[in-house]
Formats: structure tokens, C-alpha cells, sequence
């Protein structure tokens, strides 16, 4: 049963959506790399590794990147660059700190040994500002933000991993079972197969959370602790739920791929299921071994330092805007945090003068 969630609105104003990369480790100062740290506004990651870069004159190509952060907000983050021959990294980031780059602000660079690789990141920080919500619902939306924050919410795949249309899953499939040509690039093949393994991961969940399990360990989960990310079989069922509801670990949800673990017992027959209805009983995932071995990805998204502010912009207009600020753990997504307390529109999608933003190869960006 859906619920009757308070109306709101995000990304009216870039600034409405501001996100801070957590760095993984900060620059030894020493090494061939420099990492460059800084905040763009309006742009995607690829365009301002592009405009940085050229604006150096290193490659871009072998630029490094933790994470994309999206082009519909203000975004912090920390990109690598290889020190061309014969310039020496030092002098490099000393350029780097004085660049002055429209929709870019450079806060600080520094040499490094090795090039950010995705995911060398610690977390994303995130302020986020929800428009027009009606004053007589605040109390419901904080309420549920209360929640959240003391329970967490089920961990999914935001639209933005499903590609601009929405069809990266169904281009995946038709491609790795033969029927269409796939892409040629390494990057985009990879892009297409990670939405099809989220569709079968959303859908999983989706499940467990239409039988209230999507929380609760049940004998045969893949388990994961939530402070070391260690992964084991839930074998006792009493002991590992009453682990769940201190906050210790959550079940997994299936990552496909050829060597990922697989629950046993029930939790193992919903998901053998929901792959079969997805990809089709006889896909091999032998072929995807080149794209990826497969992993679990915890069913609970936990959310940190979650906070919130209430501001009567119009008291005429009887609406409020509420200012979220929480952090989340890489490969996780705000969206979902905030769909748990508010039925938000995206006014991103038609982006400044009411036109659609154009969407790079994957579509919406992640912040992760």
C-alpha cells in the first residue's frame, strides 16, 4: 500500500542540492598525480574534468574520479591528474590552485603516488532543500525523517542508475542475450550491465520489502555488518535479528555476477527466482564474467548525521521548505532518503528555463 506522503519539491536552485565528497585519504603531497579538489556548479564531472584538465594541459582520459556527482547542483569533489612529461606535479597544482574556470572553483591541489580510482571515497555529504511543503504536513515530514534516521530505509538503486530513458536494463538484456548489438566501449558495456544487475537488486528488495523482511535477517541471508562490511551466513536467526535491530548488520541483496555469493534456503529461492523472471532462465552469467564478478549490497541504507531545518519562505502561500542535511555512504543515493518522508517532484527535469537538462550517456548522475 502506497503511502499518502506530503507533497515537496527539490533542485528548483542549483544551490538547493549541495553535495561534499567525503575523501577516502587525503594527497601525500609526493608522486606523479595531483589531485585537485574543487566545486562546480551547473556541470557534469566529465565537463569539468574536461575544462580543468585542458585548461592544464594534461589528458583527460587519464583523469581519475571517485565518484560523478550530478550537473543539477552545487558539488565538491576531488578529481586526479597526470602530470604531463616534463612538468613537475608540483608546479602542476600550483597552477591548478590558481585557475580560474567559469562554473569551477579550485579549492586546493596536491601530488599524489597514484590516480583516484571510482569508488576511493569515503562518503557524500549532503544539504538538500525541499520546496513547497505544506505547513499543516511539516510534522509529518519530520516525523518521518525521525524515523529514518533512527531505522534507515530500504538501501535502493535511484532512477538515475537506469540511464536518461530509464532503459539502460532493457538495452543490457537485449544485448547480453544476443539479441541486439552491444556498445563497443568497455565503459559504456559496464554502465549497461551495472543497471541490469539494479533492476534484479531492486526488485529483490522491493520483495522483502513488500513482506516486511527487508530489515530482518531470515535464516540462509547473506548478512553484512555495517561497520566492517564483512559478509556471512545468517545460521541463527535469534541472535542475528536481535543483532539487525541494534543496528549491527542488515541482509544483502544480490550485485550479480559470475562468482557472487548466494544465499541458501529461502532467501536464496526468492532471489534465483526474481533472476529468472528478470534475465530469463537459461542467461548465462558466465558471459558477464568480464564485467564484473558480482558482490552484495546491504537491503538497509543507513543514513548519518541527519538533521533538518523548517523555514516559512511564504506564509502567505501556507508552504514551508525544509533543509535536510545527512550523510550517506558511497553507492547510495539521497533520493531515497528523501522519497521515505516526502512525495518530492524533481524540478530538474526541466532544468533552468524550463527546458530538459541533456543527459550524458547514463543519463542523471549519481552522487555516490
Amino acid at each position: 500500500m502506497t503511502r499518502n506522503l506530503p507533497p515537496g519539491r527539490i533542485r528548483e536552485r542549483l544551490e538547493d542540492f549541495v553535495v561534499d565528497e567525503i575523501p577516502a585519504y587525503p594527497p601525500s603531497g609526493e608522486g606523479e598525480h595531483v589531485f585537485v579538489r574543487f566545486t562546480k556548479s551547473g556541470l557534469t564531472t566529465a565537463d569539468a574534468v574536461r575544462a580543468i584538465a585542458s585548461s592544464l594541459s594534461c589528458d583527460a582520459r587519464e583523469a581519475g574520479h571517485a565518484g560523478m556527482k550530478d550537473r543539477w547542483g552545487v558539488t565538491t569533489q576531488t578529481i586526479s591528474l597526470h602530470a604531463p612529461r616534463g612538468i613537475a606535479p608540483a608546479d602542476l597544482a600550483r597552477r591548478a590552485r590558481d585557475l580560474s574556470l567559469e562554473g569551477v572553483t579550485v579549492h586546493d591541489a596536491s601530488p599524489h603516488g597514484h590516480k583516484i580510482k571510482p569508488g576511493h571515497l569515503g562518503g557524500n555529504r549532503f544539504a538538500i532543500v525541499v520546496r513547497d511543503v505544506p505547513v499543516a504536513r511539516v510534522a509529518e515530514v519530520t516525523s518521518a525523517l525521525e524515523r529514518v534516521g533512527r531505522d534507515g530505509v530500504p538501501n535502493a538503486f535511484g532512477a538515475q542508475r537506469f540511464g536518461a530513458a530509464g532503459d539502460n536494463a532493457t538495452r543490457a538484456l537485449a544485448w547480453l542475450s544476443g539479441k541486439e548489438r552491444g556498445p563497443r566501449q568497455p565503459r559504456m558495456q559496464r554502465l549497461l550491465w551495472s543497471s541490469l544487475q539494479s533492476e534484479v537488486y531492486n526488485r529483490v528488495l522491493d520483495a522483502r520489502v513488500q513482506d516486511g523482511t527487508w530489515a530482518t535477517p531470515l535464516e540462509g541471508d547473506v548478512l553484512k555488518l555495517r561497520a566492517s562490511g564483512g559478509l556471512f551466513i545468517c545460521s541463527d536467526v535469534q541472535t542475528d535479528r536481535g543483532r539487525a535491530e541494534a543496528g549491527e548488520l542488515s541482509p544483502t541483496g544480490p550485485i550479480l555476477g559470475a562468482r557472487m555469493q548466494w544465499p541458501s534456503g529461502t532467501p536464496s529461492d526468492l532471489e534465483r527466482r526474481i533472476v529468472d523472471q528478470t534475465l530469463g532462465a537459461d542467461f548465462d552469467l558466465g558471459r558477464t564474467r568480464r564485467l564484473g564478478e558480482g558482490s552484495r549490497r546491504a537491503l538497509r541504507l543507513w543514513v548519518e548525521d541527519l538533521r533538518w531545518d523548517v523555514v516559512r519562505e511564504d506564509p502567505g502561500n501556507a508552504a514551508a521548505c525544509i533543509r535536510v542535511y545527512f550523510v550517506l555512504p558511497k553507492g547510495a543515493y539521497a533520493t531515497t532518503v528523501l522519497a521515505a518522508a516526502v512525495a518530492f517532484e524533481d524540478t530538474r527535469r526541466h532544468g533552468p528555463g524550463g527546458h530538459a537538462p541533456p543527459a550524458g550517456p547514463g543519463g542523471e548522475e549519481e552522487a555516490e
